[in-house]
């Protein structure tokens, strides 16, 4: 397991304020052996919360081309017929994975190909699992494409998550298991898969990203 490059900066300050912190108090409470305990106990756990935030686990990519492999852990909560209208601007099956703050935020591309449309959208932070976060959250739009299919992801920031980042540029090739992003604190990805596509997971299933196959296209 490695930590996210993006979570140096929050990580060194987390850790540094905390030390400031405690040693400002250290003052103030010497005849409160305990209470110091307490705060300096309460600093590590959130400092350690922060840190697994971050966290990479190392996983091995076994993927078929015609599977979609998940781009994120966490929690199916939409599997539904949807209207896309950025892109494909048509039926699809909308897949929706729901990340909370204890589960890794990378994300990673379901097929191989290359990105064939990029495009980020400032928005607002409603909360992950609100029916407009989809639209009116900050947001990035991610088509991974190759010969034979087209998939679509969006990185959805939730009312915690404040910045969405992403790697691969239009015209980019990926191997299907890349990282192509990474989302801040609490947030949702969803998938858009062509009609007809082969569905293998269930509402509240608990997913992973890079091994959970979530789907097999025709």
């Amino acid at each position: 397991m490695t930590l996210h490059r993006e979570g140096n900066t929050i990580m060194i300050s987390t850790f540094v304020g905390l030390l400031v912190f405690n040693l400002a108090i250290k003052p103030f409470l010497a005849n409160y052996g305990m209470i110091q305990l307490c705060f300096g106990i309460a600093s590590l756990v959130l400092l350690g919360l922060v840190i697994q935030f971050f966290r990479v686990p190392e996983r091995e990519v076994i993927g078929k081309p015609n599977e979609v492999l998940c781009p994120a852990d966490g929690k199916v909560v939409v599997i539904e017929e949807v209207e896309e209208t950025e892109y494909f601007k048509d039926k699809r099956i909308q897949i929706s994975v729901f990340m909370s703050p204890l589960n890794v935020h990378a994300q990673w591309s379901p097929i191989a190909g290359i990105a064939k449309f990029i495009k980020y959208h400032a928005g607002k932070y409603l909360v992950a699992w609100h029916p407009k976060s989809s639209t009116e959250n900050e947001r990035t739009t991610m088509v991974f494409a190759n010969d034979n299919h087209e998939v679509l992801i969006r990185q959805i920031a939730g009312a915690v998550a404040r910045r969405i980042v992403y790697y691969p540029q239009e015209g980019q090739s990926v191997k299907q298991g890349d990282e192509v992003g990474f989302i801040k604190f609490g947030s949702r990805v969803d998938i858009f898969l062509p009609l007809g596509t082969k569905i293998n997971v269930a509402l509240d299933q608990k997913v992973t990203g890079r091994k959970t196959v979530l789907a097999k296209l025709a």
